[in-house]
């Protein structure tokens, strides 16, 4: 991939307006659209508060920027938990940071996964500011509608269609399936209170941003995969668990590809998780390509 425009510092990104581009709205909730002018790709995104008492801790990104002559598509869900403080950091500051890595447009992968790892050590440096919290990450990267990056920390997760079929493209980071990594760390896995994993029988993911009382045992190394848009391709959705939690990769998919209209989709696939009485807040967004 050709050098076409590295950013050494926020500043940088700033004076050529494509920060702003970046950060997007600041609302955790609500619907909206938007289409590439460069493919045919067009996205929809839902955000409905789950059924908790506390506020809505799923933010978003869903937008098509111009860098230089290329288009990127960014998109993605950050699930926080005990406050919204750290994903609406991430709203803010994670794409801006994969972008002013110097070797984005020659290595993508290691860039972002550096940009995954300093990010959250500013989150974990602007403690107590952003409190005590998390956030859950999966992003993803389309590259002048022709090739995906995703990236992915904790349990949301992408899923890609080809002729109808689900691929995850993300890995759902779990305490039992990361337990030896855990306790390697100082850690343990515990089911109590209830019947679900958790880290130090605290946190339901292995993965996180911020996070500061567990750190130490958590990890925020991010998995990243790779995809080709080809004529094959025929959706990708990315959600918060309190979709997965109620809905496997297949049914939402099948359920998203009968519906041309990628806000729609989203809508139907959030809804349709309030039904089978999800919980948790619930984020999805859908791209056609």
């Amino acid at each position: 991939m050709d050098n076409i425009c590295c950013f050494s510092s926020v500043s940088q990104l700033k004076n050529c307006g494509l920060k702003s581009k970046i950060v997007g709205g600041r609302s955790s909730g609500g619907s909206g659209k938007g289409r590439s002018h460069q493919s045919p790709a067009k996205y929809g995104f839902s955000l409905v508060k789950g059924k908790a008492s506390h506020p809505m801790e799923d933010f978003h990104v869903a937008k098509f920027v111009q860098v230089h002559g290329h288009e990127l598509g960014l998109f993605a869900i950050y699930d926080g938990h005990l406050g919204d403080s750290v994903p609406s950091y991430l709203q803010k500051h994670l794409f801006a940071n994969i972008l002013k890595e110097e070797e984005f447009w020659s290595d993508p992968n290691r860039s972002i996964s550096k940009a995954y790892e300093r990010t959250d050590q500013a989150i974990l440096s602007h403690n107590p500011d952003l409190g005590r919290g998390g956030s859950t990450a999966v992003t993803a990267i389309l590259l002048d509608g022709q090739k995906l990056f995703i990236a992915n920390v904790g349990d949301s997760r992408a899923v890609l269609s080809r002729k109808g079929q689900a691929i995850q493209m993300s890995t759902d980071h779990e305490p039992n399936t990361e337990r030896g990594s855990i306790e390697d760390r100082g850690g343990f896995v515990s089911n109590m209170p209830g019947d679900v994993a958790r880290v130090n029988g605290q946190l339901a993911v292995s993965r996180a941003f911020g996070d500061k009382n567990l750190k130490s045992h958590l990890r925020s190394d991010p998995d990243i995969k790779t995809a080709d848009i080809s004529p094959d391709t025929d959706l990708m959705i990315l959600a918060s668990d309190g979709l997965w939690k109620v809905m496997s990769n297949q049914e939402a998919v099948d359920m998203a590809k009968r519906i041309k209209d990628p806000l729609k989709a989203a809508k139907q696939l959030a809804t349709e998780a309030l039904n089978r009485d999800s919980k948790d807040d619930i984020s999805c967004i859908v791209v056609r390509f």
